[in-house]
């Protein structure tokens, strides 16, 4: 039984976004929330739509345990607002975007996904697309320990 809908988003939804959701979702697998909480991700740009998540953050996820490899991207739509309870961006440029395509009357909660990090000092998750293999790990740092937070705060 469902009881709330968390969405991720990142720019492309091929790097940070799936990541988060993979993570997300292990975790409440872990916590035995699995069935209580729906999980997906979305990019605020279309270009990677349909695409599998970056082959740098499936190895690096993969490291760590976190199968990204069934994920396709896919767009965050203004429908969104209305399905998920919880919409949280990467950084302050996509929750900025997805400020532009929020309904007025929307209930859904705009956060950025590291609000719910204790202990980092980071307020944004960094896109590692550019970046070394050692930036898709860090990535998945800073995901998790948002991850743990937002599970915490869900109270389920």
């Amino acid at each position: 039984m469902t009881k709330c809908a968390v969405l991720f988003v990142c720019l492309g939804n091929i790097c940070r976004s799936p990541v988060a959701q993979g993570v997300f979702a292990q975790k409440l697998g872990q916590a035995g929330l699995a069935d209580q909480v729906e999980v997906d991700s979305a990019g605020t740009a279309a270009w990677h739509v349909g695409k599998a998540p970056d082959s740098r953050m499936v190895q690096a996820a993969g490291e760590r345990g976190y199968d990204l490899s069934y994920l396709r991207a896919r767009q965050a739509v203004v429908e969104d607002f209305d399905k998920f309870d919880h919409i949280l961006a990467m950084d302050q440029e996509n929750y900025e975007d997805l400020c532009h395509i929020r309904p007025q009357e929307a209930q859904a909660k705009l956060a950025l996904f590291l609000d719910y990090a204790s202990g980092v000092e980071e307020t944004e998750v960094p896109d590692p697309y550019y970046g070394g293999q050692k930036g898709f790990h860090h990535v998945i740092d800073l995901v998790e320990a948002a991850s743990d937070g937002l599970i915490e705060s869900l109270k389920l």
